[in-house]
């Protein structure tokens, strides 16, 4: 291999030199140490993506590392994304994969199945094997579960490398895969080791991969490299194409080359009007006058085939007169290798120019030949004919609605997606190309990419008038929109469905509102709210009205409370069956999920937790990662507010890391606030409130006031338990609107702050101000029915604010806060009101009244690990003169575990194995063992059967 193959790189014998990439070396060789000692020797990422402009030697690192971990005894597993292939399910994932495929036969049965399904391989699989002997569902979470699985048994015969280039062009159902495994390899002797151009890095890998950005060359390090050229240049040349390259390896080895062609050549190649890709791409197309015509047929057959298969190129090109022969002045010129039967562009940007420089006859040429040699694969065949297309073609359009069931099939739901977007493109008939467009954002909707959903939906809509058509598209669309930020767009989707269907279709309509709701309720605008109450109270009266408490609770909590805790209590009061009562049988899941979703927001917190808690078991056991995300993220809610506050970290772990693979926006921004608002109630101050703005990076807080409420909270929890009063006010006095006249800012969330936001005041020196707002809400309560909870929280604050000159008053509400037993639902905000009751009590020289109000407030405290109001307690407690003790052992062995590892602990003590554990919360069992291995000491036991006796039970919490 010469040096033109090598830019940034030269080889001293047998040992690869790169030339001014020290620090990107130590990241990559840290990566492979990684891998071969396992994260227990050594620090650093487990998957890293590097990124970087064209030319820049990002595949070159890759090969060095591939070659770096070979030497170490590390298995190696490669694959290249291909632009031609970018399109078909999961090819980037059979290449990777083919070399370990038959280690699939050690794999779980329905993982294997899975998997293997979708490269459409058949496999013999006894649905009597599964529990409740039900019919394999094809699964993407349950395939890449699969793929993490093969990836463990084959590390555990030498540890593993898989290296991905140009990931940019991967199709994407490979891409969610990858992602989904860079995020689970802890314990694993596993690295991920990517490549992606700055242009279009994958967003499925942004988030949890570490990123290596390559920068150009310094001009030193650009000069060193010049010098090992077979013909280093000199003088002005050599200055032009220092300037020219920019510290590019690449271009500085091409400019190089083309200066040894013709000195002037330097010049030609660098227009400043054009971007260095650009420039690139016009170096490589010089070489391509000179070649023979046969020569660039088959070259651009090559470029075409997105395929490194040399038969099915030269089978191909065959066609247009070409022959094995003329592969030797391509390759004279550098521009391919051809080994062992493949054949390989010099850079990326070879086959971009060689493809670009050709005339729209000759492309379609090419690929006309190419599908007449793939007539046996028809996928690959159709997506030839389509790029073969001049104008509408309803028989290709046919050939890819095929492959886009054949994909769906095999759950590769992102390339039928992609296959049924062209074939619409190709659609003769408007009514046809609607018809493929709703499909394609269905199928995009299952492969949980809602951005793809809502851009498919608005060209559906505007492809049609067919009303049934025009329904369906509004529907995706809204859905889609829904789990992002974009509330009012997906309202303007589902309000129209809604409104023409409330006498056609009164169950389409509830199904629309109840879908509407959620951005009504995210967005919080009063507008919004008061629109989908409008057209509900068009809709008469149905067999199942669970849809319509959810949309009664959802936009008007106070108003509606009274008529919605009937329905709750008549028809959910009882034990809710589990799934193998019946529950996919006998209830609609969305029941289900409407109705806690309705009882938490009217505060009949242990109902939601109970229903939502029978929900999520359900999903969990059919992942379906938006249903999964969303109802976690409810139910992690309940839970804190119930004071499960461990399940409740645990609960909103799952729900970040599923909604960040489905690309849930508002998941992936909320889930954070939450786990924040349980760190800085357990004074963890320092690390709140960085997360809390990673979390809401990017989003328009003026849009979503129940996340920007539920932020300035999580800020001003953390500077209630610092002693920061003043920025513990400045946050949460901003839950209400300015003035004089102060309004929740979020209609639902804001409310139930009001306590805090009193306690701050009265530290902070903003009594006055805090009465303004205590005095608004009080009002603003007067309409509808209050929960005990809001009344409680009420109390507190008219407590806390109430004039000095007149105690009685301030005695009557805290007694008023504490009266009703329905309060010990919401523990953390009865032991604050103790805690305050207990404050004012001793103040005032009353410290036996005092002492069990702050024993109490001091064992819920400890309990949750709330430690800043936990001391509060106990230094109060010993002020009025009793002996206290410190937090109990089982608390602080249960601090010591992180979310993850107490949900596996806990399955673990109910007797799952670690394959079966793995199943639940998708880890290999090998990661599984691993958290295993460390939790055993942190808990003080040796052997799995004593986990049942240190661990308490879920309802403790």
């Amino acid at each position: 291999m010469g040096h033109e193959w090598e830019a940034g790189a030269a080889r001293d014998g047998e040992v690869r030199r790169l030339i001014g990439r020290e620090r990107e070396w130590g990241m990559l060789a840290r990566l492979v140490r990684r891998a071969c000692g396992g994260v227990l020797d050594s620090e650093g990422p487990q998957a890293l993506l590097v990124t970087g402009a064209p030319g820049l030697g990002k595949s070159l690192l890759l090969d060095s590392a591939a070659e770096h971990a070979a030497g170490a005894g590390v298995r190696v597993l490669r694959c290249r994304g291909s632009e031609g292939e970018s399109g078909l399910s999961y090819a980037g994932l059979h290449q990777l994969l083919r070399p370990i495929l038959a280690l699939a036969s050690l794999l779980p049965v329905r993982q294997r199945a899975a998997l293997l399904g979708t490269f459409g391989l058949d496999v013999a699989y006894d649905a009597s094997a599964s529990p409740g002997g039900a019919e394999l569902p094809q699964d993407r979470m349950v395939a890449a579960l699969g793929v993490l699985s093969l990836f463990s048994e084959a590390a555990a015969e030498q540890p593993l490398l898989v290296v991905v280039d140009d990931a940019h062009w991967l199709d994407v159902g490979t891409l969610d895969v990858l992602a989904f495994v860079a995020r689970r390899l802890e314990g694993e002797p596993v690295a991920v080791l990517a490549a992606a151009r700055d242009e279009r890095l994958p967003p499925q890998f942004l988030r949890e991969m570490a990123r290596l950005v390559v920068e150009p060359l310094d001009r030193a390090a650009s000069g060193a490299l010049l010098d090992l050229q077979p013909q280093v240049p000199i003088g002005r040349v050599r200055s032009r194409i220092l300037e020219l390259a920019a510290g590019n390896p690449l271009a500085l080895v091409e400019l190089c080359r083309a200066a040894a062609r013709d000195p002037e050549s330097a010049r030609r190649s660098g227009e400043q009007s054009l971007p260095l890709t650009d420039r690139l791409e016009a170096i490589f197309a010089l070489d391509l006058p000179g070649l023979p015509e046969a020569t660039r047929s088959l070259l651009l057959v090559a470029a075409a085939a997105g395929t490194a298969e040399l038969s099915t190129v030269e089978e191909a090109a065959a066609a247009l007169s070409a022959t094995p022969d003329d592969w030797g002045a391509a390759e004279g010129a550098g521009l391919v290798q051809i080994t062992s039967g493949q054949i390989r562009f010099r850079h990326p940007l070879v086959r971009s120019a060689v493809y670009q420089a050709a005339s729209s006859g000759e492309l379609r040429a090419a690929h006309q030949a190419l599908a007449e040699v793939l007539a046996g694969d028809p996928d690959r065949c159709a997506w030839h004919h389509a790029a073969a297309a001049t104008g509408v073609d309803e028989p290709v359009a046919q050939e890819l609605e095929a492959s886009a069931e054949r994909a769906q099939r095999r759950g590769g739901y992102a390339a039928a997606a992609t296959a049924l977007e062209r074939a619409a493109q190709l659609s003769p008939e408007p009514g046809q190309q609607a018809v493929r467009l709703v499909r394609a954002a269905a199928m995009a909707m299952y492969a949980g990419h809602p951005h793809w959903v809502g851009d498919i939906c608005a060209r559906a809509l505007a492809a049609t008038d067919d009303p049934a058509l025009l329904a369906e598209a509004s529907l995706r669309a809204g859905w889609a929109l829904a789990v992002t930020t974009r509330f009012a767009d997906s309202l303007g989707f589902l309000l129209p469905v809604a409104q023409a269907s409330t006498e056609k279709n009164p169950v389409l309509a509830l199904d629309a509102l109840a879908t509407a709701a959620t951005p009504a309720y995210n967005s919080g605008e009063r507008a919004h709210r008061d629109e989908v109450l409008r057209i509900a109270s068009l809709v008469s009266p149905q067999r199942d009205e669970t849809d319509r408490m959810w949309i009664l609770a959802g936009c008007d909590p106070q108003g509606q409370r009274a008529r919605v805790r009937r329905e709750l209590d008549g028809i959910w009061g009882g034990p809710v069956p589990g799934p193998e009562d019946g529950l996919a049988r006998d209830l609609r899941l969305s029941r289900l999920v409407n109705a806690g979703a309705a009882a938490w927001v009217l505060d009949e917190t242990s109902t939601a937790v109970r229903l939502l808690s029978a929900a999520l078991d359900h999903l969990r056991r059919s992942p379906t990662a938006g249903a999964n995300a969303t109802v976690a993220q409810a139910l992690a809610y309940a839970q804190y507010e119930s004071g499960a506050w461990t399940e409740a970290l645990a609960t909103v772990d799952e729900a970040y890391r599923t909604a960040a693979e489905a690309g849930l926006e508002n998941v992936v921004a909320a889930a954070p606030v939450l786990g924040a608002t349980l760190a800085a109630l357990r004074g963890e101050g320092n690390a709140v409130r960085g997360a809390v703005r990673r979390a809401v990076e990017g989003v328009d807080l003026t849009t979503c006031l129940s996340l920007q409420v539920r932020m300035n909270y999580a800020l001003g929890a953390a500077g209630l338990a610092d002693g920061d009063f003043g920025t513990a006010y400045r946050h949460l006095r901003v839950t209400f609107t300015p003035g004089r006249s102060p309004e929740p800012v979020h209609y639902h969330a804001s409310l139930h702050y009001l306590a805090d936001l009193a306690a701050a005041a009265v530290r902070a020196g903003q009594i006055e101000d805090a009465r303004a707002v205590l005095e608004s809400v009080r009002r603003w309560r007067a309409g509808g029915e209050r929960s005990p909870r809001l009344e409680a929280i009420w109390h507190r604050a008219s407590a806390l604010l109430a004039d000095p000159a007149r105690p009685d008053d301030a005695e009557a509400h805290f007694r008023a806060a504490l009266a009703d037993p329905a309060g010990d639902q919401w523990p953390f905000e009865r032991a604050q009101a103790r805690l305050d009751y207990a404050e004012w009590l001793r103040r005032r020289r009353r410290s036996i009244e005092a002492r069990p109000l702050l024993a109490a407030a001091g064992e819920v405290f400890e309990r949750l690990g709330a430690r800043p109001w936990a001391d509060r307690a106990l230094a109060e407690l010993r002020a009025s003169g009793v002996a206290t003790t410190q937090q109990s052992a089982r608390d602080a062995v249960l601090a010591e575990l992180t979310p993850q590892q107490l949900q596996i602990a806990r399955l673990a003590a109910e007797g799952l194995t670690n394959r079966e554990i793995g199943e639940r919360v998708f880890l290999s069992p090998r990661t599984v063992g691993f958290h295993l291995y460390r939790i055993f000491p942190k808990l003080g036991i040796t052997a799995r059967g004593q986990l049942r006796d240190v661990l308490p039970p879920e309802s403790a919490d």
